[in-house]
């Protein structure tokens, strides 16, 4: 028996495949164009499920008994489409500027602390409603035409099932969830002028849809026994696949966007989590909610200083046989004797805009404290140190939110890195255990089929068998202390730079 998670990303999806004592078997990924002009940042849904289709197809050739797939999304992207699942227009991405007056206009209507208090989001013209209300303006034929409102999710599991559910992580994005329900919001709906027909039906995440259509079967080759699970938004299965079930731990996803994950017990604070732009989520297991304290720039900042910086760096790591970035932190500590020092550079990550807990997209990235000595690898120290001053920053922003984690599950491609791991312990203060697993998201889905279909009696035996533990890094206090004072001046960086930056 085989089971796999389809991953739908914003410029492709992959789809990878697991035995039934998880052991990962293999893989297919496709991508798939997006557009970005000055009026809007759209994507051809269609093209979406061709991708599909294709690592379907790539994946039914190789493991043809496929007993059930997983999918999983990114979030707030939506489509309408007529009753045959035809789009009706491109799919605007969350980053599409349109939506901004309808959001203006919602709030004005319901106010903004009401709105939280329902959705669990502070309102802002990336989610679904806004820019579903600006369709229903500029482009009323199409909201005449639309027999449905698809997000990614939904739309796949839908043109492979022909039924019509989303699960309640995936449903958040849209803005018009109500959280303490667990269903579509019809206060925000009525305001908005949105018919809530429209919309999928809301199922708890990893709710098995049933079997695949005869057409999707002879399309891709699957068995028509596979069935196809609704499973969550991306950082929910991100969650699931790190491992973390209870409220003492915490993800930390460290890939490309830096990403802590916390499990709170009930509904957290909400003025708490509205003054940091913090979302609230329903998660896998019934009663406990999870929220999303990011920077855009995790591990893209290393590959920024890498690619931009360490041209020579990276030569020299070639010919040594090692990565760059273990060269750069070999090169650190020969600059340092082997004495562990923080850099003492300050870095503001905020190369791609500022994420929570400020969300503010016309930030920019800072590094002060260079002089004729800093080196190349004082740089990448520093970047390392940015990221995890700006994620402790967050978790200083949560505190009296009701988030109490003990520990933290590290995933991705930074949890390789024993020398940051190392330090986020010490900055954070908590246990970091490194997780084998770089993409949890996909490991999380396929977690959540075999639990569906009965390959595994719950998510923690599915954790035995999928979740492989690495190795744990301890805080040291006196390192703590070090970073704690940098950490003072850092919080002052962004206030002090920001005027700085006003175009």
């Amino acid at each position: 028996m085989y089971i796999g998670g389809l991953d739908i990303g914003t410029t492709g999806c992959k789809c990878t495949v697991f035995d039934e004592k998880g052991k990962y078997m293999g893989k297919a990924y496709r991508d798939y164009p997006s557009r970005r002009a000055v009026s809007g940042h759209e994507i051809d849904v269609s093209a979406v499920m061709d991708g599909v289709y294709g690592v379907l197809q790539e994946m039914a050739g190789q493991f043809p008994e496929i007993a059930g797939i997983g999918i999983t999304s990114f979030g707030e992207t939506f489509v309408m489409t007529d009753e045959a699942g035809t789009p009706l227009h491109p799919a605007m991405l969350y980053t599409d500027p349109r939506g901004a007056k309808e959001c203006a206009a919602l709030t004005e209507k319901l106010g903004k602390k009401h709105m939280a208090k329902i959705t669990g989001l502070r309102p802002h013209e990336m989610y679904s409603i806004s820019k579903l209300m600006w369709i229903r303006e500029h482009q009323p034929e199409v909201y005449e035409k639309a027999a449905y409102v698809f997000l990614m999710e939904d739309y796949v599991v839908y043109h492979l099932t022909g039924k019509r559910q989303i699960d309640y992580s995936l449903a958040t994005r849209t803005m018009a969830f109500d959280i303490t329900t667990l269903d579509w919001s019809g206060e925000i709906l009525d305001a908005a002028g949105i018919d809530r027909k429209l919309f999928s039906t809301p199922v708890p995440t990893g709710t098995d849809v049933g079997c695949i259509r005869t057409e999707t079967a002879e399309r891709t080759g699957l068995s028509k026994n596979c069935h196809i699970v609704s499973v969550s938004h991306d950082q929910v299965a991100a969650a699931v696949g790190a491992g973390a079930f209870s409220s003492d731990v915490a993800v930390d996803g460290a890939g490309t966007v830096e990403c802590i994950t916390p499990i709170f017990d009930g509904i957290p604070d909400v003025d708490v989590m509205y003054q940091g732009y913090f979302c609230i989520v329903p998660y896998v297991i019934p009663g406990k909610y999870v929220t999303y304290a990011f920077s855009y720039t995790g591990g893209a900042l290393m590959q920024w200083c890498t690619d931009t910086l360490a041209k020579k760096e990276k030569e020299m790591a070639k010919d040594a046989g090692v990565s760059v970035n273990e060269y750069l932190e070999e090169a650190y500590r020969k600059e340092t004797d082997g004495e562990e020092e923080p850099s003492g550079l300050l870095v503001l990550p905020h190369f791609a805009g500022a994420a929570t807990p400020y969300m503010d997209t016309g930030s920019k990235g800072a590094v002060l404290g260079l002089t004729t000595a800093t080196s190349t690898a004082d740089i990448y120290r520093g970047c390392m140190e940015g990221v995890v001053y700006e994620m402790y920053l967050n978790l200083k922003a949560l505190q009296g939110s009701g988030c109490h984690f003990t520990k933290m599950h590290a995933t991705g491609g930074g949890a390789h890195s024993a020398e940051w791991m190392q330090m986020k312990a010490d900055m954070l203060g908590v246990p970091m255990t490194a997780l084998k697993t770089v993409d949890a998201g996909t490991v999380g889905s396929a977690m959540l089929t075999g639990v569906a279909i009965g390959c595994f009696a719950d998510l923690k035996e599915a954790a035995t068998y999928m979740v492989e533990e690495t190795k744990t890094f301890y805080p040291r206090p006196e390192m703590h202390e070090k970073y704690e004072k940098i950490f003072e001046r850092y919080e002052k960086v962004y206030p002090a730079v920001r005027g700085l930056m006003e175009e």
